[in-house]
């Protein structure tokens, strides 16, 4: 591996979102409800709304919470006229930004994106501008103190389960897999006891970037800032190397 802590970042990921449950949940509640709408509220066919749920549960989501998400998406299907769209970009630096977002206005999210990239002097870009130096994969994240497992034997199932690759960090293990193929991991991992601090399909730079001057990690972080506090945002995924 190249030293990046995957966990570090994850958990500092985490202590940002801690400080903000409530758009989390938010984030969450739009998604259970297009997934449901899209492929039914049960999650034994719906991959998309198990992948989902299990988002949920890693952010601490309460049971009760995520039921009735689903139940209300599933009694009121024409309600729900959330879309997905994406935009890119380039921060400080030509740092590559790509912004997830699920929204009922567009026209209200891309003023708000573009407004996040300018006020951290950075700028949109056209579509496939930065993406093509991602990968998009299915990743898990697991505390390496929080695992009974022996490294080698964790490897094996997450192999055998359908995962491509399996990475070892001081603190944690990474394993990545096709999209497709993160749920079933998840699952054969879940069902093994295998507690998990993240289980999701992100995009993952091919290469990372370091950023030293101070001013532009500044406005970088100011553009990063505008962009989580903004509900329309999903996920937004930089090649900025934080270690």
């Amino acid at each position: 591996m190249s030293g990046h802590s995957k966990f570090a970042n994850i958990k500092h990921k985490k202590e940002k979102n801690d400080a903000a449950k409530g758009k989390i949940f938010t984030i969450i509640g739009r998604e259970i409800a297009v997934a449901v709408k899209e492929g039914g509220p049960d999650p034994n066919n719906n991959f998309k709304l198990a992948a989902v749920i299990a988002k949920a549960k890693a952010n601490n989501m309460p049971n009760d919470t995520i039921n009735n998400g689903i139940k209300k998406a599933a009694g009121d299907t024409n309600s729900v006229n959330y879309k997905n769209y994406t935009y890119e970009g380039y921060g400080p630096n030509g740092i590559a930004i790509i912004v997830e977002t699920l929204t009922d206005n567009a026209n209200r999210t891309a003023a708000n994106v573009r407004s996040a990239f300018t006020k951290g002097n950075g700028s949109i870009g056209a579509q496939g501008c930065v993406s093509f130096m991602f990968d998009k994969k299915g990743q898990i994240i697991i505390d390496r103190e929080e695992c009974d497992m022996d490294p080698d034997e964790l490897m094996m199932l997450s192999l055998d389960a359908g995962a491509d690759d399996f990475n070892e960090e001081d603190d944690s293990f990474e394993i990545l897999t096709d999209p497709d193929s993160c749920e079933s991991v998840r699952k054969a991992l879940e069902e093994a006891g295998v507690a998990m601090v993240s289980a999701e399909v992100t995009m993952i730079p091919q290469n990372y970037v370091k950023l030293t001057d101070e001013e532009a990690l500044k406005n970088l972080n100011k553009t990063l800032d505008l962009l989580d506090e903004d509900d329309d945002v999903q996920a937004v995924y930089t090649n900025l190397d934080e270690d």
